[in-house]
């Protein structure tokens, strides 16, 4: 399979809440290592509004395994899942490296893209930073652990984190043999990460709204990194959530479900 080739995506697709079938469809991209699982408890508030798709990009949660993680290629799978569903606009909501294939969307596609919500990225390239997270991941690989606590030592010893730790075990599973593996693509993952922490593809700017939710503790969106971010995405509102780092969707919570809803209600 070719990386252009769309993959037929792991989908969540949650419909709305009675009488409440005439809004848009807000769909949902996770960020690098995570999942549609992930966003489970921030689908139940959204669905109850609207239709609410979440999906696992290539290499990620439920979906196929395959070479390739340019931004061009994931926006076209997902693009290919609001074929499948025949959602021809909707909002597109995502998260660091979802926020990129989101924006890469938005340029490629933007009669499908009716707003856009990018949490805690910006269009630009990112130095190497996940060297630690591989090695950890690489280790419960060999390590085969036979429960989450082996598994838990085994990331120990490449990161101290234990928040980072709890979130790379949502990609453990117990498998035939009956030790915890590694359900990531993560031999994929590694080859095509510099294209994951490069720029997003496309040509030209976005120009729908567009709101940018960063976390005050993060420093995924600087202020320096502001003219980039404009220049692509030039109606671009930047709020900042306080007490909140990279994943300020698990910090703060009920302030970024009520800020994603409150702007795409707006724009209805």
């Amino acid at each position: 399979m070719t990386e252009l080739a769309a993959v037929e995506l792991h989908v969540i697709d949650l419909p709305a809440e009675q009488g409440s079938h005439d809004q848009l469809p807000l769909v949902v991209i996770h960020g690098l290592l995570g999942s549609a699982d992930n966003w489970r408890s921030h689908l139940k508030v959204w669905q109850q509004t609207r239709r609410v798709i979440a999906v696992d990009l290539r290499n990620h949660g439920r979906s196929p395994h395959v070479e390739g993680m340019s931004y061009k290629a994931m926006s076209q799978d997902v693009l290919a899942v609001l074929d499948k569903l025949s959602i021809e606009r909707a909002h597109v909501l995502g998260h660091s490296m979802g926020g990129k294939v989101a924006i890469t969307l938005a340029r490629v596609a933007p009669e499908r893209c009716a707003s856009l919500v990018v949490a805690d990225i910006a269009p630009v390239a990112y130095q190497h930073g996940h060297d630690d997270v591989f090695a950890a991941l690489e280790r419960v690989k060999a390590g085969k652990p036979t429960n989450r606590r082996e598994a838990d030592a085994l990331l120990a010893e490449h990161v101290d984190s234990r928040p980072t730790r709890l979130f790379l075990a949502t990609n453990l599973v117990r498998n035939d043999e009956g030790s915890m593996s590694v359900r990531v693509g993560l031999d994929e993952i590694q080859r095509g990460y510099e294209a994951i922490i490069g720029v997003p593809d496309g040509e030209g700017a976005f120009d729908g709204p567009t709101l940018v939710l960063r976390g005050a503790d993060s420093h995924y969106v600087s202020d320096d990194m502001l003219p980039a971010l404009r220049e692509m995405l030039p109606k671009a509102r930047v709020v900042t959530l306080k007490e909140a780092g990279h994943w300020l969707h698990a910090d703060q919570p009920e302030a970024f479900q009520q800020a994603v809803e409150v702007f795409i209600a707006a724009q209805s």
